[in-house]
């Protein structure tokens, strides 16, 4: 019986894929996940938020493997937090470490290469709480990506998400802000150690039309066969901070960024709606526009603990490009059976709003 399940499950795979070849970028559905360089968070530190913010300690138990692991398992999104630090070493030594130390607790080898002391982005959740990560360095995690796409240059695009933080948290070491020359450093990193023969941009998009709202419309994503061994990437921000953005990519003109815009706008074309439940029918309206979207099937581990996979119902049946999960594989901190695939254990397919419109 085993045998037989692989057997059609394969076929399965190459009818996908078959069906695939034929679309366009935005007529696919895929899963990713939320957050997805974080390891593990020391237990001595989960303890004792759990003793100053319960539900913030609850929201953070959860945990990835590695990015090239996701990609492996066949993810195809992925979300990276960074944060400013031009100089390097603002973020080494973790205030946490004294809290792991009093409670007697082992410290997590959690820098084994410095890299906080250099100059560069980081890439981790909170700083001085929640700052462990498979890459420190933005430019590590770059490094890996374009490793693995090297090692599967037909592998089918992947979005990845950037949240530039720049929030102060009381008690943690002040941030530096995202000015519109630190947003802009983010695509300088992209451009220098992914390469920008791996990137899809809006101005490959926006073509000949004046603007990439008006190519999003007309349907002028590129097909899939021309995005394979290719990535996207969207900034994840307020209205303010992509207005500062904007400020160094006028109309998006030679920017490596696509930015959440409402639509209406010319830089319009890839939005970020996350309550798929609220907003399933304005997401679906959307799509069949022309826009990509991304939503979230679960957040802060609360859709696990309850194996609750109406708000995933709700996101597929939306049509929103792009789902985002903690829960590609079964929860290790808790007991739950919740996990967020597509039938056949896939994370990708044709999208169900658009094959068959």
């Amino acid at each position: 019986m085993k045998s037989i399940r692989i057997i059609l499950i394969t076929l399965f795979s190459l009818f996908l894929t078959l069906q695939l070849s034929a679309q366009k970028l935005n007529e696919i559905q895929v899963i990713g996940s939320h957050n997805s360089y974080k390891s593990q968070m020391a237990p001595e530190l989960v303890a004792y938020l759990a003793k100053v913010n319960p539900p913030a300690a609850q929201s953070l138990e959860y945990a990835h493997i590695p990015l090239e692991a996701q990609l492996e398992l066949g993810l195809r999104n992925l979300e990276l937090d960074v944060f400013h630090d031009p100089e390097g070493g603002r973020y080494s030594n973790p205030k946490g470490l004294e809290i792991i130390k009093a409670s007697g607790g082992d410290i997590p080898n959690y820098d084994p290469t410095d890299a906080l002391s250099k100059p560069g982005l980081k890439l981790f959740h909170v700083q001085d709480l929640d700052f462990q990560s498979h890459h420190l360095l933005f430019a590590d995690a770059l490094t890996a990506l374009k490793k693995w796409s090297n090692n599967n240059p037909e592998h089918y695009p992947i979005f990845i998400l950037i949240n530039a933080k720049d929030g102060n948290i009381p008690g943690t070491r002040p941030v530096l802000p995202f000015t519109a020359t630190a947003l802009d450093s983010i695509d300088l990193e992209i451009r220098t150690h992914l390469g920008m023969n791996k990137l899809i941009t809006p101005d490959m998009v926006k073509g000949d039309y004046t603007d990439l709202e008006s190519a999003v419309l007309a349907g002028n994503w590129p097909s899939l066969e021309d995005a394979r061994g290719k990535f996207l990437f969207v900034l994840d921000e307020s209205e303010e901070k992509i207005d500062r953005y904007l400020t160094a990519k006028p109309e998006l003109k030679n920017a490596v960024l696509f930015v959440n815009k409402k639509e209406g706008n010319s830089t319009a074309g890839f939005r970020i709606i996350n309550n798929a439940v609220k907003d399933e029918s304005y997401i679906r309206e959307l799509v069949k526009k022309g826009y990509m979207i991304r939503t979230r099937a679960d957040s802060d581990t609360k859709q696990a603990r309850t194996n609750d996979y109406s708000t995933f119902e709700k996101a597929k049946a939306s049509g929103a490009q792009v789902i985002s999960t903690d829960y590609y594989i079964p929860s290790t901190f808790f007991k739950s059976d919740y996990k967020v695939n597509f039938e056949g254990d896939l994370y990708q397919r044709p999208n169900p709003v658009l094959v068959n419109k």
